[in-house]
């Protein structure tokens, strides 16, 4: 008896992200991860934020506001340094935090004042977490002849370690789905996607710098478009990012891409559709938390940061996905600049 093989996740990247439309702010953001020390412990966060307004006589844009952050961040995801322009009054206080759940918390209680104007540095702080989790992969697409070695030298301990870890985190490692298998830990498995590049041609301002550095890399890029129809009494929405990694032959290999279109009402900023599209994902199951995305139909913006947590916590949601939801919060502040 012969079974059907199982539908790849999707892997074809959307890139690059479309030309800025007329009339519109877009906010700008990426963390970009290497290992200076040329090993795995060290880790450097460089985060970028840029905020640029395009108006409808073709001229090229007038940028906003901009932010800049470094963060030194060990093996355990612990920050033992971090510094930004501007630069907030307790952000000292996040050395000793470790990149997580808890990490967030603290940079609402510590930089509320970033929250309260909307800044833009928000957003790449708020991405310490996602990237300290996910960045690994940057290592591994670097040299994944090493990572193969390294994969096949675990103990069965070490590798039941490490998968019991993963169970139940979010939709697409559900208990029993093929990322909660040995085969998921191989970067073979999760990516093998060209990630292309970001920066559209056509729109060479359309994008902040990226730094770069010798080696190893990985970047988490987020892009938010937001238009105001005052004839439909709405808020247009496009948005999206990408987690990808430096690959030694000069190129980009890619793991997570979501791209998402909304409106919102202009009066009320309750959200009236949502369309999430994957583009790249790890594991077969992904795609399925899309769906789940509907449930924040209905909700207002400005609460998206904790509303989206509290609807698609767990299993219920795609971390990724949720990630580029809850930065929606960003959209009310944006649109005032309209």
């Amino acid at each position: 008896m012969t079974t059907s093989p199982l539908p790849r996740p999707p892997r074809q990247t959307s890139m690059p992200v479309p030309v800025r439309p007329a009339n519109s702010v877009r906010r700008t953001s990426s963390v970009d991860v290497f290992w200076p020390t040329n090993d795995r412990n060290d880790r450097l966060f460089i985060g970028n934020a840029r905020d640029l307004v395009t108006l409808a006589d073709g001229r090229p844009g007038e940028v906003l506001a901009e932010a800049h952050m470094e963060a030194k961040l060990d093996a355990q995801k612990v920050i033992h340094a971090i510094q930004a322009q501007p630069s907030p009054e307790n952000l000292g206080k996040l050395v000793g935090q470790r990149a997580g759940g808890h990490l967030r918390r603290a940079l609402q209680e510590l930089t509320p004042e970033l929250l309260e104007t909307g800044h833009p540095l928000y957003l790449p702080l708020d991405d310490l977490s996602g990237s300290a989790l996910v960045s690994s992969v940057g290592w591994a697409a670097w040299d994944p002849d090493r990572a193969e070695h390294e994969h096949g030298n675990m103990s069965e301990k070490e590798i039941g370690k490490a998968l019991a870890g993963r169970v139940d985190v979010c939709w697409g490692l559900k208990e029993g789905n093929s990322g909660t298998q040995t085969d998921g830990l191989t970067m073979a498995a999760v990516a093998d996607a060209d990630a292309g590049d970001v920066r559209n041609p056509a729109d060479p301002i359309g994008w902040h710098d990226f730094p770069d550095m010798e080696g190893a890399g990985f970047r988490r890029a987020r892009w938010i478009d937001v238009t105001r129809d005052e004839a439909a009494g709405m808020l247009r929405i496009d948005t999206g990012f990408q987690d990808s990694a430096k690959t030694a032959d000069g190129g980009r290999v890619a793991v997570h891409e979501y791209s998402l279109t909304a409106t919102a009402d202009l009066d009320s900023l309750t959200m009236r559709e949502l369309a999430a599209s994957p583009h790249i994902l790890p594991f077969l199951e992904c795609p399925g938390a899309v769906a789940n995305a509907q449930r924040m139909v209905g909700a207002r913006l400005d609460d998206f940061r904790e509303a989206v947590l509290a609807q698609l916590r767990g299993t219920a949601g795609c971390t990724h996905l949720n990630d580029a939801m809850r930065a929606l919060a960003e959209v009310p502040k944006l649109a005032r600049s309209i």
